[in-house]
């Protein structure tokens, strides 16, 4: 049987230009690298701006192949891998910014300690859903700010980062509260959080309610912009903020004159520098306990995407029509 020598990927060649698909060379995987047979890549906000050239901080110049999230089946094994083999289902956040090549392909030679096994209880469409923000939320959850149980935490947006803040601190034994429109109230209560309609209520109000006025102890901040003012004034005493898009310019009395500590996260340094990225492995080995164990779920929308149409995946995002992640399978 002759080797495979090309593979099917799709391009995005150009600012804001349609996706291509292309027959290019199959990667070989490297020293510390595997090849992945990629069944699914996960969609995220972040792939539109890279597409559209708004992603400086992405450094993932065009063209380039898109895609940061990932679950496949280890095909080959480069030289110094140990721990994975032949035929190993695995999912990891490995590529698609710094000119790292992304999912939207057949295969990808890719950074052994980026990857983890997937978890058994998981579609390959699901596990694709989880890596980029199930790091993102246990890096600031977990890493910085260190949810204890017997904790109030406060999430500010329900959707992608959110939802699984919310599910982590639930499992750390934490009492949890998300802030989001009323129509996702059923779903976050399902998650065992106190849901808080955001156009219901002032900061002041949900405060005083569920605090007695003293502010909740953790406050993880999805939205940015006036979200993280938001959490400055939602924030404990000596509470701790955390932000995964704290880049606007803001008031830090709120904060500074309760004592609290603040924290950024950005998710995207061990892909771009090199450096944390067998820790970026090692959530997700964490995460694989936690889906195991029934105590996270990614939320998917129903509707399925092809290789073919990532397009309209695309444009759901950007219309802001998706009904939780989305994810195209590779075929």
């Amino acid at each position: 049987m002759p080797v495979q020598s090309t593979m099917k990927a799709l391009l995005s060649e150009a600012p804001n230009s349609p996706l291509r698909l292309a027959d290019i060379a199959k990667p070989t995987p490297g020293e510390g690298q595997v090849l992945v047979r990629i069944k699914a890549s996960g969609v995220n906000p972040l792939d539109l701006k890279i597409r559209a050239g708004n992603a400086a901080h992405a450094r993932h110049p065009l063209p380039a192949i898109l895609g940061i999230d990932m679950a496949g089946i280890v095909e080959e094994i480069g030289a110094g891998v140990g721990g994975f083999g032949r035929g190993d289902a695995v999912y990891g956040m490995t590529g698609g910014v710094g000119g790292v090549q992304g999912s939207l392909a057949e295969f990808a030679a890719v950074d052994a300690t980026l990857l983890a096994p997937k978890p058994q209880n998981l579609s390959m469409r699901e596990a694709a859903a989880l890596p980029l923000i199930s790091i993102t939320a246990w890096e600031g959850l977990v890493d910085r700010a260190g949810v204890k149980s017997g904790q109030k935490v406060l999430v500010l947006g329900g959707g992608g980062v959110g939802h699984i803040v919310a599910q982590i601190a639930k499992a750390a034994g934490a009492g949890v509260y998300v802030v989001d429109g009323a129509s996702k109230a059923d779903y976050l209560a399902g998650l065992g959080a106190t849901p808080i309609d955001r156009d219901a209520e002032t900061v002041e109000s949900y405060v005083a309610r569920h605090t007695g006025g003293s502010g909740f102890d953790l406050v993880y901040d999805t939205i940015g912009g006036h979200g993280l003012d938001t959490a400055f004034r939602a924030v404990s005493r000596f509470g701790h903020v955390v932000s995964c898009l704290g880049w606007g310019s803001h008031a830090l009395a709120p904060l500074s004159f309760k004592a609290a500590t603040y924290s950024g996260v950005f998710t995207l340094l061990p892909l771009l520098t090199g450096e944390g990225r067998a820790h970026h492995g090692e959530i997700m080995r964490e995460m694989t306990k936690l889906v195991e164990a029934g105590k996270v779920a990614p939320k998917l929308d129903r509707r399925r995407f092809t290789i073919a149409d990532a397009d309209e995946a695309h444009r759901l995002i950007e219309t802001r029509r998706a009904d939780g992640k989305l994810v195209i399978e590779i075929d």
